[in-house]
């Protein structure tokens, strides 16, 4: 694996126990609960020589059992087991966050593309410093470990820790090595049937949706377009059977209406075309700099921005990124910093822009692309209809065709993500657009 003095070079024998084999054999085939195949791998070496602790982190799955483990931050579970009558523990205190945990950056490196196997901490070398200082304040002088991960995915890890020095058992390391990539299989098998639930349940809403948005969109072209015909029919009327006078007087009389129900069909055409433009783009998801997508859609939000007296803050970390369609992003962006300006109170206010790294309900991380205002804000009753096809709670004057939020959710969704939101009437609303983080932040956030 490597020359560093402190780490034992060995390669797979395949010489596994009995015991371990047949304990692979019920974690893959799924007899075995999740949270007991980690008991049992935690016993089988637990009941052999020399090791004292015995630790294991879920970063993607919340244990079926959470009262036996402790949770770090709202992103990763923690549990250990030690021999009976033992009262060594490894765990930060109750309460703690995160960064009471141990971090051991050196060697949780190396666990993440195999198994380490150190025998004394005292021969790691200087970059390992806070390793050595992490083990020395613990007690523990050697240990074995690896993480869950497969293809990208990190789904936790686990290690086994002895307060002695010197090297391993082979039959212990081959063991280890079997029954992390036993468990690894599991979780990889299980974030795969969950992954194929949310599709499953991703289309049927998707499918929901589509046939609320054609019924809602013939029922909204039909108030324009009837509004037009109905008062043309009246002006033709006029003019074959009325004076010039009662043409010119019914012209100025319906020809504003009519004027102003072809600005409403024209506007939800629009909304439709250039959505159906976005969504079916030939841009493939990439990359893409949040705060290069903020910076495009403040800059084209400036003159509406000044015109309303509206001061746009930003407060985002150059280096997020997401992994999106790039045209979907901005328009998105758009949807949303274009509502908090035009919904804002009159004589303008702030609207905030941040973001946010975050673990998503699937466990993988995500990025979250805040839009806050101080403006009048929504009831409880109208936030939950917001994001509903043609439904507008704007003040009177402020035009717009209750598009935005429905189409912003449908790009959104599309790439694995979505767009929500919160609201208090007199304070302001804050609406959100979350999506997965790209291969950097998903990378910075394992590491982090």
């Amino acid at each position: 694996m490597t020359e560093q003095p402190a780490l034992q070079d060995w390669t797979w024998s395949g010489a596994v126990s009995g015991p371990a084999a047949a304990l692979a054999a019920s974690i893959i085939d799924g007899t075995l609960r999740l949270d007991h195949a980690l008991a049992r791998v935690a016993d089988h070496f637990l009941s052999g020589p020399r090791v004292e602790i015995v630790t294991a982190v879920l970063t993607s799955f919340t244990p079926e059992d959470p009262d036996d483990w402790v949770q770090l931050g709202g992103r990763a579970w923690v549990r250990e087991w030690t021999p009976a009558g033992s009262f060594r523990t490894l765990l930060p205190p109750p309460g703690a966050g995160p960064e009471a945990a141990l971090t051991m950056p050196w060697l949780s490196k190396l666990a993440r593309t195999g198994v380490v196997v150190l025998v004394d901490r005292e021969l790691l070398v200087d970059d390992a410093a806070q390793d050595r200082e992490e083990l020395l304040r613990t007690g523990v002088r050697s240990l074995v470990a690896s993480s869950f991960s497969s293809r990208g995915d990190m789904f936790g890890s686990i290690s086994l820790c002895s307060d002695e020095a010197g090297t391993w058992p082979q039959q212990l390391a081959d063991d280890f090595r079997l029954l992390t990539t036993a468990i690894t299989s599991r979780l990889t098998l299980e974030q795969a049937r969950r992954a194929l639930a949310e599709a499953i349940d991703a289309s049927v809403e998707a499918q929901l949706g589509y046939q609320q948005l054609f019924g809602a969109v013939g029922h909204e072209l039909r108030t324009p377009v009837s509004a037009v015909l109905g008062y043309s029919e009246g002006l033709l009327d006029d003019a074959v059977h009325g004076t010039p006078d009662d043409v010119v007087s019914g012209m100025l009389r319906d020809g504003p209406r009519i004027v102003r129900a072809s600005e409403q069909l024209l506007a939800i055409v629009d909304s439709l075309l250039g959505a159906g433009r976005t969504l079916a783009s030939d841009d493939a998801r990439q990359d893409v700099g949040v705060a290069d997508a903020l910076a495009d859609v403040v800059h084209w939000h400036r003159t509406p921005a000044a015109t309303a007296g509206v001061e746009v803050a930003v407060d985002v970390d150059p280096d997020l990124t997401v992994w999106a369609h790039a045209s979907g992003v901005r328009q998105v962006l758009t949807n949303l910093l274009g509502n908090a300006i035009t919904h804002h109170r009159p004589g303008g206010g702030t609207v905030h822009l941040a973001a946010d790294r975050l673990v998503g309900e699937s466990g993988h991380p995500m990025v979250r692309i805040i839009v806050r205002d101080d403006g009048p804000g929504l009831e409880a009753v109208e936030l939950a209809h917001a994001f509903e096809p043609f439904v507008r709670f704007a003040a009177e004057g402020v035009v717009g065709t209750g598009l935005g939020l429905s189409i912003s959710r449908t790009m959104a969704e599309r790439d694995g993500g979505a767009v929500r939101g919160e609201s208090t009437p007199g304070t302001g609303s804050t609406f959100w657009l979350e999506l997965p983080a790209a291969a950097l932040a998903s990378i910075q956030a394992e590491t982090g």
